[in-house]
């Protein structure tokens, strides 16, 4: 009665359906070329996404400042959903970025690139990875319904509904990233742990799926491993014929998962050390090339200057024009200093001496008579001024003289 009553079981419950269109990362390769992931649009900002064989590099570890994005082109068309989401970030110490897992409407149009900071207006919901807080890393979680600009937003961190503090840098193994999204409730878990759920929220289908990750001048690698998206599908109870036929085969697969379980378990742990080993070369000798680009640069910039300096500098002839005038001055000068030394000027200077002490006792003479024959020349004559006095009082005097003969010949008025 149990082992019948165990296939009816598993029919009867959900069964977990991978929707291929959204989802990498599941099968044995995550492309089958290097250069894009079918289904999926990459591209980035100051570098281009790298397509490996088990990963996707959307940001390097050199340089800094770099976006990269991959967005699903096709939209879900169910509105229950579970998604499994593992990455790793790898820096320096102090290196920084954020890694945001969308599931929004027109995303690849209205996010593209842009991080939880850049973004402008969207419909969706948004899982975000960065430093925030500064405990070692956080996970939070963003909604959205097209009317909120957070790029304009006075404070983006404040919009979270909800969080939970997660150190993700350099572990050296993929983190895992689990969102189950039903009409009862969002739940998010981090490495099998719960992160925030809530029954408030409720997202509608017709959205897409797409990962986005922005660097600052120190920056950190993000490689995400797997983006799967799996749906729940209804199952039905099958007949008693089939249920016996599933009970064979499941003791088949009993007695033979131990030593398929066995072998796997020696044969994992080596490929993904391989494969591991493999990403990081490549990594290294892909920051190695930007290296010696770099230094090959600078070194083309050293000898540009070295060329502009040598023709700014003085040619030989110059130099020897200069040195042959300099040579002319020193001798001109060493010329003057042997006159000046050889000679007695003593009897020169006191003729000199001799003429300017007669020169100035002749001057001083002659000025002084002719400045008193210009003042006895300019001074009025006293004859001319006395007449002046005389007239003045003969005219007074002949003045008074008319008007007292002019009064009294006046008629008199009696009162």
């Amino acid at each position: 009665m149990k082992v019948s009553a165990l296939p009816l079981f598993v029919a009867l419950t959900a069964a977990q359906t991978v929707i291929e269109g959204s989802s990498f990362g599941h099968g044995q390769t995550l492309s089958p070329n290097r250069d894009t992931i079918p289904g999926w649009q990459i591209g980035g900002e100051g570098h281009a996404p790298q397509v490996l064989s088990n990963k996707l590099i959307l940001t390097p570890p050199y340089p800094g400042n770099t976006r990269g994005f991959a967005w699903s082109q096709a939209p879900v068309s169910e509105s229950e959903w579970s998604a499994e989401f593992q990455f790793r970030a790898s820096g320096v110490e102090r290196g920084g970025g954020n890694l945001q897992l969308w599931y929004a409407k027109d995303g690849q149009s209205k996010i593209g690139t842009s991080s939880i900071y850049t973004v402008g207006q969207w419909d969706g919901f948004a899982l975000v990875v960065d430093m925030h807080g500064g405990r070692g890393g956080s996970v939070r979680g963003f909604l959205n319904d097209g009317t909120t600009d957070y790029k304009s937003h006075r404070s983006v961190d404040s919009l979270a509904f909800g969080h939970c503090d997660y150190s993700y840098r350099n572990l050296g193994r993929a983190s895992v990233v689990r969102i189950k999204h039903t009409n009862a409730n969002l739940e998010v878990t981090v490495d099998d742990k719960l992160c925030f759920a809530t029954d408030k929220v409720s997202l509608p289908a017709g959205n897409t799926i797409g990962v986005t990750a922005a660097t600052p001048e120190n920056p950190d690698s993000f490689e995400v491993f797997k983006v799967v998206l799996q749906t729940a599908q209804s199952g039905t109870a099958p007949p008693a014929q089939q249920q016996n036929n599933n009970n064979q085969q499941q003791q088949q697969q009993q007695q033979q998962q131990p030593v398929a379980a066995q072998a796997q378990t020696q044969q994992q742990p080596r490929t993904d050390q391989f494969v591991d080993l493999a990403a990081r070369i490549e990594l290294v000798n892909k920051a190695t090339g930007n290296i010696i680009r770099e230094i090959s640069n600078q070194g083309k910039q050293s000898e540009n200057r070295h060329h502009d300096l040598q023709q700014k500098l003085a040619t030989k002839e110059q130099v020897a024009g200069l040195d042959a005038r300099l040579q002319k001055i020193e001798q001109m000068l060493q010329t003057i200093q042997r006159d000046l030394e050889g000679k007695d000027y003593h009897s020169r200077f006191n003729q000199l001496q001799d003429t300017l002490r007669s020169s100035h006792q002749t001057l001083t003479e002659h000025l002084q008579g002719s400045v008193l024959s210009a003042i006895t020349a300019s001074t009025p004559r006293m004859g001319f001024f006395i007449f002046l006095i005389i007239a003045f009082q003969v005219f007074l005097a002949v003045s008074y003289i008319v008007y007292k003969r002019r009064r009294a010949n006046m008629p008199k008025k009696f009162l």
